[in-house]
Parts: C-alpha cells; sequence; structure tokens
C-alpha cells in the first residue's frame, strides 16, 4: 500500500522491507528541514476529548511542565501502546502552540484504540508518545508558487496545522484549501475553514462531498481531487500538498501528473486504516 503503481513500474522499492543480497551503494537525498529535529518519546496527558461528529475526536494532550515537542506543520505522532503497538496521528495543531498537541481520530469500527478512545479514555489519562515522524511539510525554498492543499476526512489535520502555521509567520503565498468527505456532516471544521479564507485574501477554501445528502451545500460534487482539476485544469505552476487515504493519493498523483504538475512539487502524507487500527503507511517528500 504504501507504493504507487507508477513507483513499482519504475523499481522503485521500500527499504525497510528489502533485504540487499549483494554490496550495494545508497545514495539519499536529505532533507535539511527535518534532518536536526529530534524524535522523542515523551508521555503526555489527555486535557481534552471533544466530539466534533459522530465519527471524529478531537483530544488534545499536554507535555510534562518545561517539556516541547519541536516538529513542522504536517508531521504526526506515534502513540505507543503495549506489546510494542502503535498508532499514527498527524498533528492538527501548530508548532507554536507550544506544549499542547492536538490530534483529530476517526472511529474505525474494529479499531481497538480508536474504540477505547471513543467508549473508554477519560480527560487525565496518560499517554506516550514518540515524533516527530514523516516528511509532510510545507517547503519554504525562496518561491512564490501558489499551493494547492487538498485533505481527504481526517486529512484535514495536517493541512489545519500548515495553515496556522503559515499564519503565524505572515506567509502571504497564495493558498487554496480543498477539503473532500462524504456529506456535509464530514466537515467538522468547515467554519475555522471559512474562517481563515474571510480573513485573509490570498486564501481560498473549496469543499467536495461524494455522496451529498438533500440539504447539502458544497462546492462541489464529486471526488476532492476532481474539484481541483475542475479549478485548475493546469497545474503546473502549483505546489500541490495532499493528505488522506491511499486510494485518494494513488488517484490524484496520476491526474494531477497528467494535468501538468511538476512530480517534485507533490507532497503527500499517505495512511490507511487497517483492520484493528489505523495505521500510517508511508510520509513521502515527492
Amino acid at each position: 500500500m504504501a507504493l504507487s503503481r507508477e513507483e513499482m513500474a519504475e523499481g522503485c522499492a521500500l527499504f525497510c522491507q528489502a533485504e540487499p543480497i549483494e554490496d550495494l551503494v545508497i545514495r539519499v537525498r536529505e532533507i535539511e528541514a527535518v534532518r536536526d529535529i529530534q524524535v522523542r518519546k515523551l508521555p503526555a496527558r489527555v486535557i481534552e476529548k471533544t466530539l466534533l461528529t459522530a465519527e471524529v475526536m478531537r483530544i488534545k494532550i499536554k507535555l510534562p511542565n518545561a517539556q516541547r515537542l519541536q516538529f513542522l506543520a504536517g508531521q504526526y505522532i506515534d502513540i505507543l501502546l503495549p506489546e510494542g503497538k502503535r498508532r499514527a496521528f498527524s498533528i492538527a495543531s501548530p508548532p507554536h502552540s507550544e506544549d499542547v498537541i492536538e490530534l483529530h481520530i476517526r472511529h474505525i469500527d474494529g479499531g481497538g484504540f480508536t474504540g477505547w478512545v471513543f467508549d473508554e479514555m477519560q480527560e487525565r489519562a496518560i499517554l506516550r508518545i514518540e515524533g516527530p515522524q514523516g516528511t509532510f511539510f510545507i517547503r519554504n525554498d525562496k518561491t512564490d508558487r501558489p499551493m494547492i492543499l487538498m485533505g481527504g476526512g481526517t486529512g484535514f489535520a495536517p493541512l489545519k496545522s500548515m495553515i496556522e502555521d503559515l499564519l503565524e509567520h505572515h506567509d502571504t503565498r497564495p493558498l487554496h484549501l480543498f477539503w473532500g468527505v462524504r456529506d456535509q456532516a464530514g466537515l467538522y471544521m468547515h467554519e475555522q475553514a471559512r474562517q481563515w479564507a474571510d480573513q485573509h485574501e490570498h486564501i481560498q477554501y473549496s469543499t467536495a462531498l461524494t455522496e451529498p445528502k438533500d440539504d447539502d451545500q458544497a462546492s462541489y460534487t464529486g471526488f476532492v481531487h476532481e474539484a481541483v482539476l475542475q479549478k485548475y485544469p493546469e497545474l503546473a505552476a502549483y505546489d500541490i500538498y495532499m493528505s488522506g487515504p491511499p486510494a485518494m493519493i494513488d488517484a490524484s498523483r496520476t491526474a494531477f501528473l497528467a494535468n501538468g504538475a511538476e512530480k517534485r512539487r507533490i507532497y503527500f502524507d499517505s495512511f490507511e486504516f487497517g483492520l484493528d487500527v489505523p495505521v500510517r503507511v508511508l510520509a513521502k517528500p515527492h
């Protein structure tokens, strides 16, 4: 699930799953922005548990006094569980939120951890976390290229962190946020996204619903990547950031590349929900 069909055809492989059978040389493109960020294991206390929709819970966790998790907007953390298990969730709060981390957790049928979060976890519960993880973050390479941020479902979470961080740093690059869900109830922070667009001229916000109900209102009907292409049929000039399930990422990359997007200007965070848990599959720099 971690590699697209195109990558497999190109001979790409996952080093974490590969066993070398002879001497080899590995050439790595180092991403300097994450090079000096330390991955840490920390305890964290749940200080807020808020049901945003019937399927999405927002929790906020507080780090110990005098502790702070340094991360880049868009990265994620692992929640460490017994028996070596771990669950990955994107950080929805911006880096300047200091010692409080916000997570958006979708309830998964049969998911032991998400079921516990929804039904049993109480405020003041202690979690163990490890992070930050991933290479999904806004590139600041001295460019004024406009940005398209596209999220599916709780893929909105890292995009929220990115936008709030950009605003904190007075970054006014043109930005268009697309959020795709099944119906309007899934837009669990719709008013927050509308507020960004209303208050900042350089931000636009559009929604896409795949199964709208009779009274639902949205910018587009259908898949979210199709909404992007309706608005921007030529993508060569844009940096594209997208977060959501692998099927969305796979279809979007293929369509965007066919419409002029540069491969090196497409950044994504792809994750899959397993039978037992939501497990992060890959966070890629391209």
